[in-house]
């Protein structure tokens, strides 16, 4: 075929073939095309249904946080400390090969297959809090003082006992699985713009290896866009390379511009070419609209010392949380920020559990809360979904002396915001901590559940040929929605 030829291969082979043939050929592929648009079509960018919030604020602690020193207390840990978790009369797991005939553990393992068997204290204490009176960590004051704006599902579990698990908390599919789409990258995938003029998917922070692939299975125009908090370099490659008057770049973008949509007229099938031309013209877009959003100098002193950028230990995280405000103010949809990334995570506490817990908490604990808080006052928390997260727990039992090992049989996830009820606690783990026993979710239930308020069926944008199981689709979780 003739590089200029504008046609596609069916209408192609169809024009060039005669006689009876031709009619029989044109009669299978006209009814192959109307049966591909009967069963589906691309999204439209418009919601399902009616959406309770239009944005998500995705807060993702990289290394396993443990629930039991942040929003799960148990304090028979305290009670039995030092002693075989066999030994105390909460000992038992939902494996009933572990169970002996007087339902009594025999053996205690971690997710690793790893003796953890010696109840290890709480390391931090608990009080109540708000009017719903939940107990939150003391390493949470701030996040404490907003509880009864939030949900917190205690009953969370995961399948993937190393950090692989931080794929699947995004994703719900192992890493080994393959490139398999993001929660983000789905809700980028569903719906529209709400702002041209900037990424709708963003990721701030260090991304995990994993999470530089999160739009392939979807096309590379559902990635997300890594996005520094610097004015002057915002994202790689976003500004020309010598010196360019406005004018003289105008003229420039608008020829390339043209000879992308006269390729696309000649390749009208080939979406990595439509993504690249997307990607061109949004980047010229974002070289005036993000040095803007990323400017917080014009933000008050109150609301600079909310988030604690005032202090040298929360002004990096509440950077990133201000401006996170700022982009969801000017419509982009989803924005994760990886805290403590790079590596198995900085909340990866084997050891020094106490030190490494009450640090972590400090950077992230009182701009967190500036979240919650300015969100609310400015009336976004009505349609802005706030997720803070992490890939498991930690094991009620000790690891060496002073740590924790990983824990994905329960753990904890808190959400707010965007037509999600406040001041609840939702699912419960055992006296110890060990497992989900009450209303238990798969990590693909908090994805279903941002999905249902933003409006979105995840089995409608189901891609012929790309199988998904029932267990990447989730389900709501409808005790914590409003």
């Amino acid at each position: 075929m003739h590089q200029d030829c504008p046609c596609t291969r069916r209408s192609f082979l169809a024009q060039s073939a005669t006689g009876l043939f031709s009619v029989a050929l044109a009669s299978l592929l006209e009814r192959d095309a109307e049966a591909s648009e009967t069963r589906w079509s691309p999204p439209d960018g418009r919601p399902h249904f009616t959406p309770k919030a239009k944005s998500v604020i995705w807060l993702f602690m990289n290394g396993g946080m443990s629930h039991l020193e942040s929003f799960d207390p148990k304090p028979m840990l305290n009670r039995y400390a030092g002693r075989s978790i066999t030994d105390t009369p909460y000992a038992y797991v939902m494996n009933p090969e572990l169970l002996n005939r007087n339902n009594r553990v025999v053996v205690v393992n971690d997710a690793n297959g790893q003796q953890r068997s010696l109840c290890y204290p709480l390391q931090v204490g608990f009080r109540k809090h708000g009017q719903s009176g939940i107990e939150v960590s003391d390493w949470f004051p701030h996040v404490a003082g907003c509880i009864d704006d939030i949900a917190v599902v205690r009953s969370l579990w995961t399948s993937d006992n190393n950090h692989g698990a931080q794929t699947q908390f995004h994703s719900g599919r192992h890493m080994l699985d393959g490139n398999y789409p993001t929660v983000g990258a789905w809700i980028n995938y569903g719906l529209a713009s709400l702002n041209d003029n900037l990424p709708q998917y963003i990721s701030m922070g260090v991304r995990p290896y994993w999470n530089e692939r999160d739009g392939h299975y979807l096309g590379p125009a559902h990635d997300a866009i890594p996005l520094r908090v610097d004015p002057a370099r915002p994202v790689d490659f976003i500004r020309p390379e010598t010196d360019t008057r406005a004018d003289e770049q105008a003229i420039g973008f608008d020829l390339v511009g043209r000879l992308n949509r006269e390729s696309a007229n000649r390749f009208p099938d080939d979406p990595a070419l439509r993504a690249r031309i997307r990607s061109y013209e949004l980047a010229f877009r974002m070289q005036r609209s993000l040095p803007e959003v990323l400017d917080v100098s014009g933000e008050s002193q109150e609301t600079r010392r909310l988030y604690g950028l005032d202090n040298a230990t929360t002004a990096p995280f509440g950077q990133q949380l201000l401006v996170s405000r700022r982009l969801v103010e000017r419509g982009v949809r989803f924005i994760q920020i990886q805290h403590g990334g790079g590596g198995a995570g900085a909340w990866d506490a084997h050891g020094g559990l106490r030190a490494n817990h009450s640090r972590n908490c400090a950077m992230v604990d009182k701009p967190t809360a500036g979240l919650l808080i300015d969100l609310k006052r400015r009336g976004l928390l009505d349609d802005t979904i706030v997720v803070f997260g992490t890939e498991f727990g930690r094991t009620p039992g000790a690891q060496g002396g002073d740590g924790r090992d990983h824990h994905i049989y329960g753990f904890s996830v808190w959400l707010a915001g965007g037509g999600i009820k406040g001041g609840v606690v939702h699912g419960t783990t055992d006296e110890l901590g060990f497992h989900a026993v009450e209303h238990r979710h798969y990590v693909t239930d908090i994805h279903a559940t941002l999905m249902h308020q933003l409006g979105l069926d995840s089995h409608r944008l189901v891609i012929p040929g790309r199988q998904r199981l029932a267990i990447d689709h989730g389900s709501p979780i409808r005790e914590i929605i409003s």
